[in-house]
């Protein structure tokens, strides 16, 4: 089920005229149409419902006033820097019929067995891409890394996905890692090098003290 965004085409385009629609409380966009493109304004507090609702890859259906319903997908957005307000917001239209690419979040899911031994977990990566009909794009994958053992890896392969959903990666493209950090593993073999040392060295020192007893 797609998710209602309605929003006002805007005549004017430009710095000033985006700034205007700011002010306004509204946030300035555009649409990346099949045949068209257009410049369009939308309610904050209607596109954060929406993105709360069903995340960054929600099937929209876009209502604007003078115009025919559009299915859209969230495309790009700009943050301002300092404060939680959108800047601008590009939106892509789309045919439900034909597939898309778009890139989709990987959360990981537990505190891995390496973790828990000191191991550090590096997310190689934090998304994917994948290519789906529109109704079909998932939200986000789950990729669950409380088995992951230390020096262990979780590849592409390990993600679980619906059959409708072609994901374009390698399936050999490590996700997960998970290690030593460098400094404590280089601590470690440290340790044990030094152990075997000293062994070594009163293993010597013990021989000559019988060789001396041997020859008084």
């Amino acid at each position: 089920m797609s998710e209602v965004l309605s929003g006002k085409i805007r005549e004017k385009t430009g710095k000033v005229a985006t700034k205007e629609v700011r002010k306004n409380g509204e946030i300035p966009a555009v649409l990346y149409g099949l045949k068209d493109n257009l410049s369009f304004s939308v309610s904050p507090s209607n596109l954060k419902d929406i993105l709360t609702a069903k995340g960054q890859n929600a099937l929209i259906d876009l209502n604007l006033e003078g115009d025919k319903q559009r299915k859209v997908i969230l495309k790009e957005f700009q943050r301002h820097p300092l404060r939680e307000l959108w800047v601008h917001v590009d939106f892509l239209e789309v045919d439900i019929s034909k597939t898309v690419k778009v890139s989709v979040d990987v959360h990981l899911i537990g505190k891995s067995a390496g973790e828990k031994m000191g191991g550090l977990v590096n997310q190689v990566l934090k998304s994917i891409h994948v290519e789906c009909l529109p109704a079909d794009i998932p939200q986000f994958v789950d990729l669950d890394v409380t088995k992951v053992e230390l020096d262990q890896v979780l590849h592409v392969s390990d993600l679980s996905l619906s059959d409708k959903v072609k994901i374009l990666h390698r399936s050999n493209e490590a996700v997960v890692t998970v290690h030593l950090e460098k400094v404590k593993k280089e601590t470690t073999e440290e340790a044990v090098i030094a152990e075997g040392e000293t062994a070594a060295a009163e293993d010597t020192s013990n021989a000559k003290e019988d060789s001396t007893k041997k020859e008084s």
